[in-house]
């Protein structure tokens, strides 16, 4: 079966979850660390670590429906659970150095690269 007739709608779900949960945290938490974004992310990495511990020898879950859930529902829910299972896969196929540059140059250009695009947003429009 083709991967796409599962990631369509499971991306779907994703988005609709994490908005959902995002909203009911707002809700409960009105402090100003982002917990939503924060537990959104956890939740997401840990349910990406489940599905890609069903695999191994006897694997557990089809491909498209494997695919269904990392890359359409945790890909709609959170990329933060691609980017930790990327660093698991690394760290697991003895990359460590690998492992740890993409987390700290991921992380160190993502903060820069999203600066940089807020100033020019306002450069532009304001």
């Amino acid at each position: 079966m083709n991967a796409i007739y599962w990631i369509i709608p499971a991306g779907i779900l994703g988005v609709l979850a994490r908005y959902y949960t995002s909203l009911a945290v707002l809700r409960i938490w009105t402090l100003d660390f982002p917990f939503a974004t924060f537990l959104v992310n956890i939740v997401g990495a840990f349910l990406i670590g489940i599905v890609f511990g069903t695999e191994g020898d006897k694997t557990i879950l089809p491909a498209h429906l494997r695919a269904g859930i990392t890359v359409g529902f945790l890909g709609g829910f959170t990329t933060f659970s691609t980017f930790c299972l990327e660093i698991v896969r690394l760290l697991e196929s003895g990359n460590f150095l690998l492992a740890i540059g993409y987390f700290f140059l991921s992380n160190l250009f993502g903060v820069l690269f999203c600066l940089a695009g807020v100033a020019l947003g306002r450069f532009l429009f304001f």
